[in-house]
């Protein structure tokens, strides 16, 4: 336990250093490009009847930091509020805080991709399986190969084949926004049934996308695992092939989990282009949303969402690869 407790203390300092290099990468970038948006921003409102000093203040709030002073007194501004949890109003969202603007859009892509993400893992582990048990026959080729194709085909189209088939050649499914704005929103069977009707497709998109990498990652791993000593004993002992098939796939599947962390980390800034293809209001959306309206402190807000995230999810893969793998656990406890 003191040894977790001792990685995970690294792991946060790094994760706040890293955090920090983001936010002051993005100050930087911000305050970099051509035109300037702060003082451009402060420019247009004295420009509309504003004083100055208004002018300033609203500047302040709209960005996070005064647009006058030295470059270093305004990113001490902004470092002081990102402890604050302050990243300054949307421009796109006129009087709300960067912060609640992307709590809302992100409720909305972490269900869908999440759900599309475990259902792809879950058919992909065990589909992985059978493909590398059954390598030489025709069930195997017929699944490796499904896998190749899924893999190569990317998100986006993926996502326009389903919307053109299920929403337009075989109506059965809407393919536009997240919900029907007939129902009441709330706990109620209506709304519920239709978010649920609405997410199918983008989860199914998800789950497609990701469904060949998990399969051929887990049909590799499973062969290199058939391979080991202890699998070659076990046979020779005439141990039962369920028994021997258990030990594989636990032993095979060690590695994807520190991917599926991973890729859950990535899940918040991997749904641009199918959040705009189904119009679903998440954070992909409003990440296309920003860069279009120039909402600088919008777009860094997300950034550093994205950011965080990664980081989190980099943390979590490696203490529970840590926790799940005896291996692991006995090396650290020998070092310490």
């Amino acid at each position: 336990m003191t040894v977790l407790i001792r990685r995970l203390a690294g792991h946060l300092a790094r994760g706040v250093v890293m955090i920090l290099v983001v936010a002051t990468i993005s100050f930087f970038i911000v305050r970099n490009i051509p035109g300037d948006p702060i003082a451009a921003h402060f420019q247009k409102l004295v420009e509309q009847g504003m004083s100055p000093e208004a002018a300033k203040q609203a500047t302040a709030v709209m960005y996070g930091f005064l647009p006058d002073g030295s470059i270093w007194q305004q990113y001490r501004d902004f470092i002081s509020g990102l402890f604050r949890l302050d990243l300054g109003v949307s421009v796109t969202h006129p009087g709300q805080p960067v912060t609640a603007v992307l709590a809302e859009a992100t409720k909305w892509t972490v269900l869908p991709v999440l759900a599309g993400t475990l259902l792809s893992f879950l058919v992909g582990i065990i589909m992985g399986v059978y493909a590398a048990i059954k390598r030489t026959g025709k069930l195997g080729d017929a699944l490796s190969i499904s896998g190749s194709l899924l893999h190569g085909v990317p998100q986006y189209v993926i996502a326009l084949v389903l919307s053109a088939v299920f929403a337009t050649l075989i109506p059965i499914l809407p393919a536009d926004g997240p919900v029907d704005i007939l129902y009441e929103p709330g706990f109620n069977a209506g709304y519920i049934g239709s978010l649920a009707q609405h997410a199918v497709l983008p989860v199914c998109t998800y789950a497609l996308a990701a469904y060949g990498g998990w399969i051929l990652a887990m049909k590799s791993s499973v062969v290199t695992v058939l391979g080991d000593d202890f699998i070659l004993a076990a046979e020779l002992r005439g141990m039962k092939r369920s028994i021997i098939f258990r030990y594989v796939a636990r032993n095979a599947i060690l590695p994807l989990f520190t991917i599926l962390a991973l890729s859950l980390g990535l899940l918040l800034g991997g749904a641009v282009f199918i959040e705009r293809i189904f119009n679903y209001p998440g954070l992909g959306q409003l990440l296309l949303e920003s860069m279009s309206n120039r909402d600088y402190a919008l777009m860094g807000g997300a950034f550093l969402l994205i950011t965080v995230a990664i980081i989190v999810a980099n943390i979590v893969a490696d203490l529970f690869y840590s926790v799940i793998d005896p291996r692991v656990r006995s090396s650290e406890e020998v070092t310490s």
